[in-house]
């Protein structure tokens, strides 16, 4: 199955999803997004990290020097308090954009 192009600001949600469930390094989220969207969605190291940056500059998430599994130095990052908000506002609006998006499709035809 080929892979999608996600729309823009979707990987933001995504990952803050992701650490919803606790903190991870970065290749731990691409590999987690991955697995969960039984391989469609696949993102590469030019888009991740330039969204954890931009995540963490807005103060969504923390990060933080640690080891990972396989004894090697990774960041970890972590969701905040203000990124917990976001990802709950994200969420509403994706669901709204789903809704109106059905909607269109089965009054299209």
């Amino acid at each position: 199955m080929p892979k999608l192009d996600l729309l823009q600001g979707t990987l933001d949600m995504l990952v803050l999803q992701v650490l919803s469930g606790g903190p991870m390094h970065g290749w731990g989220i691409a590999q987690r997004l991955q697995l969960l969207s039984k391989n469609t969605l696949q993102v590469e190291e030019g888009s991740m990290y330039p969204a954890m940056y931009r995540m963490e500059h807005k103060g969504w998430i923390t990060a933080e020097w640690g080891v990972s599994e396989n004894n090697r130095k990774a960041k970890f990052y972590q969701l905040t308090a203000e990124g917990r908000k976001q990802l709950t506002a994200e969420t509403k609006d994706w669901n709204r954009l789903c809704l109106a998006i059905r909607d269109v499709m089965a009054g299209a035809s």
